[in-house]
């Protein structure tokens, strides 16, 4: 079922991307030949007007066929294309991607409607530490972060993972609606700790097992619950950490609750070196519900997030600065949608479509800037081509061009390939 719903997501987004082209390309006059959902060999079809309507296999993926777009048949006819004015095929090209940001403005608006957002909200500040005589202190909201502006509470954890060590010139509101303005030099701490290896929710349930951990050799499993640790009944998450870290290297019997069923393992957790830079703010990131006016303001940031996330993420990429095996492609996707319904069911079905509508944002904004990037048989290779049309005042040679895109979709191809295979050896 989880994968059903993963599925049922995925097609959505590509649906409303396709959906962008199909609308745009009529409204300009356009004859659109087929309309495709998924890849691979066809499952369903039926033609309606002119236009063919397909369901294929494999449900990555999908296309929008105009006439005349990538072939010579019936290049001559008005509703072709390529005769169509150059503003009306960029508008067209971009639609598509125009498209997944307003579907991930729509998701905002439900999911921010329905549980608020995250200000940048001090929750207090440690004591010995570099912020302790900032003048911060609790209730205080950080609006903006060496002059950058600070909306959310996840704004400011994003620029701090990106900017680690720096040095922090701080604006922030305090709760009587006063501006003030402080500098934080952050202090670097060594410091080891012990591991199991687990994220745990409130009720002391596995969220998560990392990989080659303590807890993943003992044979711990998300949806597990921890009853006790060494006989020491547990009434919270935050009576774990106490225990672990008085530990010293030994071992650990775990109680867990698992499907009805209790059961003891036995754990060692590992030492960790968490040595960092230190600044000392604590922030809640609580949400909060505020007025259907603000709502849309909200949404608007949290898409721009959503697109900045992307853009630092690929950028990071190219560096070197994130590794290739962390990249995921549909099957990680699915994986993680999957994951995002089992943990939320508890919850109710109301807080599993905010969560699904949330990954949906970011999924959505990611296909969209992903596809305005300047790459080959892409919507943004594609629209590379029709402004340089329209700076020369006459298009391309359309066999030079298409050639250019179809090497672009065979690069495009070998990377699906590599990015399946990466994805199907992080899930076994």
């Amino acid at each position: 079922m989880n994968i059903i719903i993963a599925l049922i997501v995925l097609s959505l987004i590509v649906i409303f991307h396709e959906f962008g082209h199909f609308i745009i390309a009529k409204s300009n006059g356009i004859c659109v030949k087929e309309f495709t959902l998924g890849l691979g060999p066809t499952l369903i079809s039926f033609g309606k007007g002119e236009t063919k309507y397909c369901l294929k296999l494999l449900p990555f993926g999908g296309s929008c066929v105009m006439l005349g777009e990538d072939t010579e048949e019936n290049i001559n006819e008005e509703r072709a294309f390529v005769n169509k004015p150059v503003w009306a095929r960029i508008s067209t090209i971009a639609a598509g991607p125009i498209f997944n940001f307003i579907l991930a403005f729509v998701l905002a608006l439900f999911v921010i409607g329905y549980v608020g957002y995250d200000p940048c909200k001090v929750a207090g500040v440690t004591q010995g530490t570099p912020a302790y005589d900032s003048g911060l202190s609790e209730g205080d909201i950080i609006t903006k972060v060496n002059g950058k502006k600070i909306t959310f509470y996840r704004d400011y954890a994003l620029y701090l993972q990106l900017n680690m060590g720096k040095t922090l010139e701080l604006t922030y509101t305090t709760a009587d609606g006063e501006t003030k303005t402080t500098i934080i030099e952050p202090e670097y701490v060594e410091k080891k700790v012990y591991q199991m290896g687990i994220s745990m929710g409130e009720n002391i349930e596995v969220l998560s097992v990392a990989k080659d951990s303590a807890a993943e050799s003992a044979g711990i499993m998300t949806g597990d619950i921890i009853k006790a640790i060494d006989g020491k009944e547990l009434t919270s998450y935050e009576d774990v950490s106490p225990i672990v870290q008085a530990c010293n290297g030994n071992a650990l019997e775990l109680t867990i609750e698992r499907d009805g069923n209790t059961q003891t393992v036995t754990l060692t957790p590992k030492m960790v070196d968490q040595s960092g830079y230190v600044y000392g703010i604590l922030l809640s990131g609580a949400r909060e519900k505020v007025s259907p006016i603000k709502v849309i303001g909200y949404g608007f940031s949290e898409v721009r997030y959503w697109i900045e996330v992307t853009i630092k993420s690929l950028s990071m990429l190219v560096t070197g600065k994130v590794s290739a095996n962390q990249v995921s492609g549909p099957v990680g996707i699915v994986n993680m949608i999957g994951n995002t319904v089992e943990q939320s069911r508890s919850e109710g079905i109301l807080m599993v479509l905010v969560n699904l509508a949330e990954l949906s944002i970011l999924l959505s904004a990611n296909l969209g800037v992903m596809n305005l990037l300047p790459i080959p048989a892409l919507d943004g290779g594609r629209l590379v081509f029709l402004l340089i049309e329209l700076v020369r005042g006459k298009p391309i040679n359309r066999e030079k061009e298409g050639l250019v895109h179809f090497i672009g979709m065979v690069i495009l191809m070998i990377i699906m390939v590599l990015v399946l295979f990466n994805d199907v050896r992080n899930l076994l």
